[in-house]
């Protein structure tokens, strides 16, 4: 990964006072250094009483449930530093935490962020973190409340997220006979990392269609989480799950908590931006779309998922008879079990 020459003077940084107030300036909520980006107020509404400034958030959400989920980014596992820059990095943990929100078809209350800053990352490497913050915050409609700074030997990004649902979709609802509904793309966020890994812009060449380059390399460095298309499905679909590890490798969780089988339509699959940048990268568009993981998509189920705006029928849920496999392809020949393979943090 990408690190400054160890024999070049240590980067500046201010005091951990003077660094929070740059984080409260550039998220929201107060003056802090000149650069820092814009501030008006954190938190408003009814129900965030305080955001950053104290030593805790105070919230009021009233009768409905509160989701919380926390998320974690850590250099060297989730990410590299030559791949993504920092703005990046910020808008990207925070979008993660967010989509587990979007899973359970809850509305974004607020953010907490715990960020871990080894000694080669200066001040302005931090504002340009909470930019990407902002710019993620702002997209979702919420604002990061308050956090916490460390120092350590590596960058993290800590994220908890807060929402708040009548009635939280859950992954154990789907039954027989559901369809599989799809928000997002699956598959171009994987490709859009192999493209960066080649180089800066993915070394496209002479590529057939740049435009879906493009749109693979910002589904890597600029994912979104479906909070929208989450709150759309809460009234109608029966389970959902958001696509953070790979498509089958997600729906593996789901329908073993359901107690069904997931059964994918394999056209249904392959978009014509991820057949066009498999093509150029020499890979399996039907692999990335099953095993590569970060699209951050979102998949529900319910006798009427395909309805939902948004939305496109993927498959349906069957039963599943004892040794069959969770999920499973269907094509011309007929059906085959799918590998749940996909990221996994401790293999």
């Amino acid at each position: 990964m990408s690190r400054r020459d160890p024999r070049a003077p240590r980067p500046r940084h201010g005091s951990e006072l003077e660094r929070i107030a740059l984080l409260r300036a550039a998220l929201g909520g107060g003056e802090g250094p000149a650069g820092a980006g814009p501030g008006p107020a954190t938190a408003e509404g009814p129900r965030v009483l305080l955001g950053i400034g104290d030593d805790a958030a105070v919230l009021a959400p009233g009768r409905e449930p509160l989701v919380w989920t926390v998320d974690c980014a850590v250099e060297g596992v989730h990410f590299r530093r030559d791949l993504l820059g920092f703005e990046d990095l910020g808008y990207r943990a925070t979008m993660a935490a967010a989509s587990d929100l979007a899973a359970m078809g809850a509305a974004p209350l607020g953010l907490l962020a715990a960020l871990v800053l080894p000694d080669d990352l200066d001040d302005d490497d931090l504002a340009a973190i909470a930019r990407g913050q902002r710019a993620a915050c702002d997209a979702l409609g919420t604002a990061i409340l308050g956090g916490n700074l460390a120092r350590g030997g590596e960058l993290s990004i800590t994220t908890t997220a807060l929402g708040v649902a009548p009635a939280p979709l859950r992954r154990d609802g789907a039954r027989p006979g559901d369809e599989l509904a799809l928000a997002g793309p699956v598959g171009l966020a994987a490709a859009g990392l192999r493209l960066l890994d080649r180089g800066p812009r993915g070394d496209a060449g002479d590529a057939g269609d740049p435009g879906a380059v493009e749109r693979a390399i910002q589904a890597f460095r600029r994912p979104l989480a479906r909070i929208d298309a989450g709150l759309r499905a809460r009234t109608s679909a029966s389970a959902a799950i958001d696509i953070s590890d790979g498509l089958a490798a997600d729906l593996t969780h789901l329908a073993s908590a359901s107690g069904v089988r997931a059964v994918l339509d394999r056209e249904a699959l392959l978009t014509p931006d991820l057949v066009a940048v498999a093509e150029l990268l020499g890979a399996d568009a039907l692999e990335l779309a099953l095993h590569g993981g970060e699209d951050y998509a979102l998949v529900v189920a319910g006798r009427d998922a395909g309805a939902l705006p948004g939305f496109v029928i993927i498959g349906r849920c069957a039963p599943r008879e004892d040794g069959e496999s969770e999920v499973a392809l269907r094509d011309a020949e007929g059906v085959i079990p799918v590998s749940p393979a996909g990221f996994d943090h401790f293999r």
